[in-house]
């Protein structure tokens, strides 16, 4: 205990010096802190959004663009199928079950998604209050939508077409809200939810405002209805090798892997993750520089007082001992204001994502892999402290005495 009290007075002797060294590494461990929460954060979204759907349906286009608009509705999609060919391929025997999704409207920049009841079980979401539509223009909201907007059940609301705020509003076909769900973390949390059939009725009655329909122009515009995308998920594991194959080869539509596409998403991010990766590892080793000439100077400047400490019964093991407990003082401190730093600005990075509507991330996590910046803030501390404890292992007391 006296060793240890002894380095932290050691440490703080010399403030100005210790608190640039505690910044450089704590700059280098809140930002490496930083890249493992990002990776985790984005790779745990992806995957929460995308489990159980094997292959994304819908207009030929980007695949990238489909699966971004389609899953996690950061994107516009790439244009509308008929309903007819997306009821053919909920037949195929390869389908286990198939979730049609029908964009193009939002809500205070919210999207409007025209689906199905099947859209809120796959994600096993629950109500926090209402429950599901009931009749067309009913609608679903997220957690987030609701608490951004302040809607509650029994309210009204109008939609805007486009898929950003600013568009025409569609007044003559007003929304009711049937339910609110409970946060769940995934892409719905971010949604305004109603039937297809309310999509399909708020486009026709736009018609209807410019011309009169009679009933033979409504059968046309019924035959004519059209579904943005649809995500499946295969009865097999076998299908992923057909199956894709058949929508691409034998329809007007595109079938896109969400595994693939991610896959290529990752490594594009993983770019940006690179460099700042390499950026938190020159200021780790600027820092371990600083440590080093911190503590080699500290020795020249204390040789008197380590003297001392070796005529009042100090071994040499314990004078050494002094330095690199100072070293792991300042590793642990550094680790723990660079771990936070790093949540920090993961809560930030969150928070900016979810003013922009975005994916949803910033959660408090601990990964696996953060455990490795105190392992990792040790070992920069020791290294640099292992020749200035040498040399101060090796300091001779009757020199010292003599040479004053």
């Amino acid at each position: 205990m006296n060793t240890i009290a002894i380095a932290w007075r050691f440490l703080w002797a010399r403030p100005l010096a210790a608190g640039l060294n505690l910044l450089l590494l704590s700059l280098g461990l809140a930002s490496l802190s930083f890249v493992l929460l990002v990776s985790h954060q984005i790779t745990r979204a992806f995957d929460r959004d995308l489990a159980g759907i094997d292959v994304v349906v819908g207009a030929k286009g980007s695949p990238m663009q489909l699966i971004l608009s389609g899953v996690f509705h950061l994107d516009v999609p790439t244009g509308n199928v008929p309903l007819a060919a997306v009821k053919a391929l909920a037949q195929h025997p390869q389908v286990a079950k198939l979730i049609p999704l029908s964009l193009g409207d939002s809500y205070s920049g919210f999207r409007i998604v025209g689906t199905t009841p099947a859209y809120i079980a796959h994600y096993q979401a629950s109500f926090a209050q209402g429950g599901v539509w009931a009749a067309p223009l009913q609608a679903v909201l997220g957690a987030q939508v609701a608490a951004q907007t302040g809607l509650k059940v029994g309210e009204r609301f109008v939609g805007s077409h486009g898929l950003g705020s600013g568009g025409a509003s569609h007044g003559q076909a007003p929304y009711v809200v049937s339910g609110v769900l409970a946060a769940s973390g995934s892409v719905l949390d971010r949604l305004v939810l109603t039937a297809q059939e309310s999509v399909w009725q708020v486009h026709e009655k736009m018609h209807e405002g410019d011309t009169a329909l009679d009933d033979e122009d409504r059968k046309t515009l019924e035959a004519e209805r059209e579904v943005t995308l649809a995500l499946i998920q295969y009865r097999t594991p076998l299908a992923a090798v057909t199956f894709p194959r058949f929508v691409n080869s034998t329809t007007e539509m595109q079938a896109a892997a969400p595994a693939l596409e991610i896959t290529r998403l990752l490594n594009l991010i993983g770019v940006g993750t690179d460099v700042l990766r390499a950026l938190a590892g020159v200021l780790l080793l600027t820092a371990g520089l600083s440590v080093f000439i911190a503590l080699w100077s500290a020795v020249r400047e204390r040789r008197a007082d380590l003297a001392l400490l070796r005529l009042l019964g100090a071994p040499p093991r314990k004078v050494a001992a002094l330095l690199l407990c100072e070293a792991l003082w300042l590793a642990l401190l550094a680790a723990v204001i660079g771990v936070l730093a790093g949540q920090g600005l993961m809560a930030l990075l969150g928070w900016l994502l979810q003013l922009e509507k975005s994916v949803l991330i910033g959660t408090l996590a601990w990964p696996v892999g953060l455990l490795g910046v105190p392992v990792l803030a040790v070992g920069v501390a020791l290294l640099s402290a292992l020749l200035p404890a040498y040399e101060a292992y090796r300091v001779n007391v009757f020199e010292l005495l003599q040479s004053r």
